[in-house]
């Protein structure tokens, strides 16, 4: 790299780095500032500027403020008290943030639920978070209604819409309650910045959601870190589509405009035909994004306005170094910013100065300030590389590892939280690696860094792939298959498609005479989210297992939905007739030209 252009590179980097440290400043774990300060602290100084727009009604940060105080009371009447956690199961909506941000008011936590889930998955993060009252809404109520017998307590049911049976209203509930600030030293009391304020759910890299804690301190440092990262001025208006469940969209993206007298123009879910029309009428001038959200686009027809528009920014994750460049290009999108992070994690990074395929930068200067590592990693047994004598081994340049993150309890930015399982909480910490003692948070995520610090995601460890934005648990999936009638057993594993993001999820399965394909179709939809639903078929004779009796994926993984590398029967849940379809080789061609929509 020439010397002009590399002294521009450092110097882009060290602007976007100076930009969010003055954000993101250390806060104690004791600290009496908790999110809601600093959301309040943005409603007193842009209180009649907008802060949401949704579905043409915006509302503007004194009418925010006052639905989260509606929420706050509304808590307190129910004697829902400090340490308490109430469940929200809603989409997008204008008052999603209000209602957490409301109830962290009076010390209130809130499990944010995923809307995709139904059954037993949605029974176990509605019985982990311990919440005896969830809010729905007309969409989500049925999904509440159906796992009511599988819930450990009775869960109150609060209702934003039609309310039937012991369902509560919630909108008359809260008519009656103030919308002045409760008392902040009442309300709040002991409270730290360490309390718990938000439940998160992941699902990590097997089994079951898992439950991230989410205190004060690291939210802050979620919205704080995006307020600074993005340069975001009160001027900016951020267009967000992905769900408010997750920490992208509901933190990082929120964060972004709410800390700094910004706005959000907000939509219920993602459509490529209505994006650029929105970014256009709304003069947007960020948006945030997943990987799949900008193919999608550049995948869709031309649009009138998709270079007639304010953007400045787009900013996000998972963003595949063929789109980007394209994307850039065809959208006139002057800077993409993409980022790395987890819910759960104490890894964070930034690629400030837009360099493709990067998730982010850490140059040898800053290697001492910062906590990431990549470490040597054996595929086979799934866990880092240890030298003689018994420490992990650090990669060179080029070389793929496992990202990890010291664990430094004396600085807020680099602990780990947790989940609410603690055993699920150990097996994600790695002890002893570099020295005795230490201990450092497994990411599990293979990376590698080139020579001048830039790392790129290569894949997830384990069983778990990524599909349409989401963590599919192999093992939750092939639970689920292996009760569909004819099925003796189900192994589960994601394989890549041409021309799209992340794995897509695969079955191998041995069955008897009572199994049919019609029946199992029908099976898959009730019981899995559309995201961890299988899209294709193989039927073994038998399944390969390790010598530990583990099914072996590594062969089919690598020979795919291939009919001419498989023997076996090959089917494609077919969109179009809805149902299973035999992978003929004209399919496969068809499939791998983008010919179906997956």
């Amino acid at each position: 790299m020439k010397l002009k252009a590399r002294i521009a590179r450092e110097l882009r980097f060290f602007k976007g780095l100076s930009r969010t440290l003055k954000w993101v400043k250390p806060i104690a774990p004791d600290s009496r500032e908790l999110i809601c300060d600093d959301l309040e602290a943005a409603v007193d100084a842009h209180r009649d500027s907008p802060a949401i727009t949704f579905e043409g009604k915006t509302l503007t940060y004194g009418e925010m403020d006052a639905l989260a105080n509606r929420y706050a009371h509304w808590a307190k009447e129910q004697g829902i008290t400090r340490g308490q956690t109430v469940a929200l199961f809603m989409p997008n909506r204008a008052e999603y943030l209000p209602i957490w941000y409301g109830l962290t008011k009076v010390g209130v936590a809130t499990a944010l639920i995923n809307t995709n889930l139904t059954g037993a998955p949605l029974a176990h993060c509605l019985n982990i978070s311990g919440a005896l009252h969830c809010l729905v809404d007309a969409e989500t109520s049925p999904a509440l209604e159906a796992v009511r017998g599988q819930l450990t307590k009775h869960v109150a049911q609060w209702t934003l819409g039609p309310v039937a049976g012991d369902r509560r209203d919630l909108a008359a509930a809260l008519k009656s309650c103030s919308s002045l600030r409760p008392d902040r030293q009442t309300a709040r009391g002991e409270l730290r910045a360490s309390d718990t304020a938000l439940w998160i759910f992941t699902s990590g890299t097997t089994g079951l959601p898992k439950a991230a804690r989410m205190n004060h301190m690291r939210i802050q440092l979620y919205m704080r870190g995006f307020a600074g990262a993005t340069g975001a001025e009160a001027t900016d208006r951020i267009y967000q589509v992905l769900p408010l469940y997750h920490a992208t969209g509901g933190l990082c993206g929120m964060g972004a405009a709410l800390l700094t007298g910004g706005s959000i123009v907000l939509r219920k879910k993602f459509s490529t035909t209505q994006f650029w029309k929105d970014v256009h009428d709304e003069n947007c001038t960020m948006f945030v994004y997943i990987g799949e959200l900008c193919r999608y686009l550049i995948n869709a027809p031309a649009d009138p306005l998709e270079r007639d528009h304010k953007l400045r920014l787009a900013f996000g994750n998972g963003l595949r170094a063929d789109v980007w460049q394209d994307m850039v290009t065809r959208f006139n999108i002057p800077r993409v910013m993409e980022f790395y992070g987890s819910t759960e994690g104490n890894v964070s990074m930034f690629n400030f100065d837009g360099h493709v395929g990067a998730i982010g930068r850490l140059p040898k200067w800053l290697k001492k300030r910062v906590n990431a590592r990549l470490v040597q990693f054996d595929v086979e047994t799934e866990q880092p590389v240890r030298g003689p004598d018994g420490c992990c081994i650090e990669c060179g340049p080029g070389q793929i590892g496992e990202c990890i993150g010291k664990i430094d309890t004396s600085d807020p930015r680099t602990t780990f939280t947790g989940y609410a399982d603690k055993a699920a909480t150990e097996k994600k910490v790695l002890r002893d690696v570099f020295q005795k003692g230490d201990a450092w948070f497994r990411t599990g995520d293979l990376m590698r860094q080139d020579a001048d610090g830039y790392f790129y995601f290569i894949d997830r460890i384990g069983d778990t792939f990524r599909w349409k934005g989401e963590n599919v648990s192999t093992g939750e999936v092939a639970d689920q298959l292996a009760e569909a009638p004819g099925v003796l057993e189900a192994n589960v594993y994601g394989v890549a498609v041409p021309g799209q993001d992340g794995r897509a999820g695969m079955v191998a399965l041995t069955v008897d005479d009572d199994f049919d394909l019609t029946g199992f179709y029908a099976h898959v939809e009730s019981k899995l989210p559309t995201y961890a639903q299988p899209l294709f078929l193989r039927l073994q004779r038998q399944i390969e297992t390790t010598g530990t009796f583990k099914y072996r994926k590594v062969d089919l993984v690598e020979e795919g939905f291939d009919p001419s590398k498989v023997r076996d029967p090959l089917y494609f849940r077919n969109p179009t007739k809805k149902t299973w379809t035999k992978i003929t080789k004209a399919a496969f061609g068809k499939i791998c030209e983008g010919g179906f929509r997956l």
